[in-house]
């Protein structure tokens, strides 16, 4: 979880209207970057959160707006955020959360990559059987539970697959134990 303070601000001028506008009070959001607020944010845009485009500043509002636990401050307060808040943001929510390390095969890379959303991963926990409570843990944190499930269970039930010769030499095989065992020529 991370907070970000926002300090109370005195009475302000708003240009636009010519009107002075009372002060603010100081405000602690208590952010958490998890599937539950990636889910709510693609539900209203309809739009994969991890993609690799750039979200639009109402975009990245919002996804901060849902990973608020507990009241929403007003929409005003948002204005308040400074660039070191959004920086603070944007490192919590890209940091991994763990101390795991999973070193990848570069030879089984996938050149094309899934597009992940927020449905792919709650597939994924059903499938590994992970607790619904997870829904709440850091994403990164979520997301390399789910990548060490799938090692151990490719560990546990290898399925390499086999090129077209291999399968030939297989089924050959296969055929000989069965004349032998059978009696037969074929």
């Amino acid at each position: 979880m991370l907070q970000i303070t926002l300090f109370p601000q005195d009475e302000t001028f708003d240009e636009a209207s010519g009107k002075f506008l009372p002060p603010m009070n100081g405000y602690v959001m208590d952010l958490e970057h998890s599937l539950v607020s990636l889910h709510a944010w693609e539900s209203k845009w309809e739009l994969p959160f991890l993609s690799t485009e750039d979200k639009t500043v109402e975009q990245t509002i919002d996804y901060i707006r849902f990973m608020i636990l507990g009241p929403q401050p007003p929409p005003e307060d948002f204005a308040r955020l400074t660039p070191e808040d959004i920086t603070k943001i944007n490192e919590y929510i890209g940091s991994k959360q763990t101390a795991t390390t999973i070193h990848e095969d570069p030879r089984k890379r996938k050149t094309a990559r899934e597009v992940i959303t927020a449905e792919l991963i709650y597939y994924w926990m059903i499938s590994y059987n992970i607790p619904v409570e997870f829904q709440h843990w850091h994403l990164s944190k979520l997301l390399t539970l789910i990548q060490v499930c799938s090692i151990k269970n490719s560990k546990n039930n290898p399925q390499e697959k086999q090129s077209p010769s291999q399968m030939a030499q297989s089924r050959r095989e296969l055929n000989e134990l069965r004349k032998r065992e059978l009696g037969t020529k074929g």
